[in-house]
């Protein structure tokens, strides 16, 4: 009760949910995220979808391993998430107003919610890096149009990780490409290099610093 009644104080003050309000991390906090964000990428593929994780496909994965960074990574949450053995990143350090930034999205109508789909995600919630895709920082999106069908993969410094979108028995639909593998699809389409138009580009978080 105290934590939320300190949450709803700080929102107050700092005009969180307004109109041209915007919440960032600092330089430090945004390496953390970026560490963080890919690692627990990295254990959803090894060891499956987590039963918090809802509306499977490369969009909710995103969503998903956002809201897992930015909470308390406790010792319960360290066991629920199997992620109790080994060394972690240290702990990212937020305030009341950051810790807004789990489920709070912006939508293309200028509100905010805690769903947006891969288009929205990319076009209200991030900024542009490149279109070469070895310049990527960790944890940036690759974002691919295909006319009909938007997609996204996560940058993990040496390839790829994402939802395909669909699931089936014994396929939770979570897949992890090399870079050099991906360059050489055999479907052009997913090819991340800038001569192929599918490929719009890599994208940071908007809420990180550069």
């Amino acid at each position: 009760m105290a934590r939320s009644l300190t949450i709803l104080l700080w929102c107050c003050l700092v005009g969180v949910g307004q109109a041209g309000e915007e919440v960032t991390l600092d330089a430090r906090q945004s390496a953390l995220f970026r560490s963080w964000f890919v690692r627990i990428v990295a254990n959803v593929l090894q060891r499956g979808p987590s039963p918090r994780w809802v509306n499977r496909d490369c969009a909710s994965l995103v969503r998903f391993a956002v809201n897992e960074t930015l909470r308390i990574h406790d010792a319960q949450w360290r066991k629920s998430s199997g992620m109790g053995h080994g060394p972690l990143p240290p702990e990212l350090v937020l305030t009341p107003p950051q810790e807004t930034l789990r489920n709070r999205w912006r939508t293309p109508d200028g509100g905010y919610h805690s769903y947006v789909a891969a288009l929205g995600l990319v076009q209200e919630n991030t900024r542009f890096v490149t279109r070469h895709v070895l310049q990527a920082n960790l944890g940036d999106l690759l974002f691919f149009d295909q006319g009909d069908d938007q997609h996204l993969m996560i940058w993990t410094g040496d390839g790829v990780a994402y939802h395909r979108g669909e699931v089936s028995p014994g396929d939770p639909g979570l897949r992890a490409v090399s870079v050099q593998n991906l360059l050489n699809w055999k479907d052009s389409r997913w090819q991340p290099n800038p001569e192929n138009p599918n490929f719009v580009g890599v994208y940071s978080f908007a809420f990180l610093s550069r």
